[in-house]
């Protein structure tokens, strides 16, 4: 048999095994995903690096004035800069032909951070639409739940339980070298607790499914129901011109944005993924077309979803007004900064000029 492993970064431990009837099937990668998808993670990288750090620092900046949705989305944007610091090893990795020459710290560290943000990320959307939800639909009784002290309380909450799930992905990957291609992969190895191929095969698809439901559905869930009790309540809710209403309708349009986007970029991902965990356990079509199929788009469905980590900046830009001001007056501030000393000589210089002028 000719086994071929998915090696991505997130989720990468299908093993995939020729069909019964014995033909032979090519699970070699498409040749230009290794030039293709390392330019592509380095331009997330770049762009996430310096987005999701104004993003931090305006949120840091502006103490007085925080609304409780900027928490969630100072947070958001520290889950993304912490992800988008290990795309580099993720573009050699790739680029070199899934041969990871960096360690089994560094394997197992990047890979939780990669899952770590994944939950961090749709922790955050959630609780910021719950958050919607009760400012809009719950405005009077509500206060309480929107205290400073109850959202400290889910922010800590949010990256407890994301540690916590995430974790799976800090024990079992590790890096496995192939005799046969002469590479070292980063990838899942279950060993630890098993050694029957039975028992591996259901604790991989199991993992897989499990890391979509609580990673995906049921937070968007949630979000969806959030959504409906809002659209039902907007119409009368925003029946005035005030302007506590207006700055409520343009929050709820921008949170509203960032989940649209969040689902459009990890909604491929997912798919992949829970029909490669069903093939796996013969639930989905095993065929050489089928599994070459999710073998190609795996690596281009989990860099889109990628991507998501460098679009939030430019969605808050592009539609919150008040984040925008925010970020023209840090700069201006700078420019300030920057500009003070000359000014300091040119007024010394005019006074100089106004005292010779009076003597």
């Amino acid at each position: 048999n000719n086994n071929k492993q998915n090696k991505t970064g997130v989720y990468d431990y299908y093993d995939y095994d020729e069909p019964e009837n014995g033909t032979m099937c090519d699970y070699s990668e498409w040749s230009p995903s290794y030039s293709v998808i390392p330019v592509l993670y380095m331009l997330i990288f770049i762009l996430g690096l310096s987005g999701n750090g104004v993003v931090i620092f305006t949120v840091w900046r502006a103490q007085g004035k925080r609304r409780t949705a900027d928490i969630y989305i100072g947070n958001l944007a520290l889950a993304d800069l912490t992800f988008v610091v290990t795309l580099p090893l993720w573009a050699v990795y790739t680029a070199m032909g899934y041969h990871w020459p960096f360690g089994v710290a560094l394997c197992k560290m990047s890979s939780y951070v990669v899952i770590l943000n994944l939950y961090a990320s749709i922790f955050c959307l959630t609780c910021m639409s719950f958050d919607r939800y009760l400012a809009i639909v719950h405005s009077l009784s509500s206060t309480q739940l929107r205290s400073r002290g109850y959202m400290r309380s889910s922010i800590v909450t949010i990256w407890l339980l994301s540690v916590l799930l995430a974790a799976p992905t800090l024990v079992f990957r590790t890096i496995k070298f192939d005799p046969s291609s002469n590479r070292t992969s980063c990838a899942m190895d279950f060993s630890l607790v098993t050694l029957n191929k039975a028992k591996e095969t259901w604790l991989i698809a199991g993992l897989s499914i499990f890391s979509t439901a609580m990673g995906f559905l049921l937070p968007f869930l949630a979000m969806m129901v959030c959504y409906g009790f809002i659209g039902c309540t907007v119409p009368r809710h925003f029946n005035t011109l005030r302007k506590e209403d207006q700055r409520k309708r343009r929050l709820l349009k921008i949170i509203t944005t960032l989940v649209v986007v969040f689902a459009a970029c990890w909604v491929p991902f997912h798919v992949v993924k829970t029909a490669d965990a069903l093939s796996y356990l013969q639930l989905l079509p095993d065929t050489c077309y089928f599994l070459r199929f999710l073998l190609v788009a795996h690596p281009y469905a989990t860099c889109l979803a990628y991507m998501n980590s460098c679009l939030n900046p430019f969605l808050y830009a592009f539609f919150d007004l008040r984040f925008r001001s925010q970020c023209l007056c840090l700069l201006n501030l700078k420019k300030t900064l920057h500009a003070s000393p000359a000014s300091s000589q040119s007024s010394q210089k005019t006074e100089a000029q106004s005292l010779a002028t009076k003597v």
